[in-house]
């Protein structure tokens, strides 16, 4: 089954916009001051921890959907 060329470039836009938010995300989270990601003598929280698996989990589904989009844009390019 073949992939539509939209639907390859939105899958595509779709796992590199996951890279952005989610490595952001986690950048942001590392470097948390409020206290909610760290307690006070600096030891990551449970709150650290969902979120660091919750953006783990999406950034690697964001990618092997990004990945699929390569593979189906690949697929329509024309052979010689």
């Amino acid at each position: 089954m073949k992939l539509s060329r939209p639907l390859s470039w939105f899958l595509l836009a779709f796992g590199v916009w996951s890279w952005v938010i989610w490595i952001t995300f986690v950048k942001n989270l590392w470097n948390d001051g409020s206290g909610l990601a760290f307690d006070d003598a600096g030891d990551p929280t449970a709150y650290f921890w969902v979120h660091l698996t919750l953006a783990v989990v999406s950034f690697v589904l964001g990618t092997a959907i990004g990945v699929i989009g390569l593979r189906g844009l690949r697929a329509l390019r024309p052979t010689s």
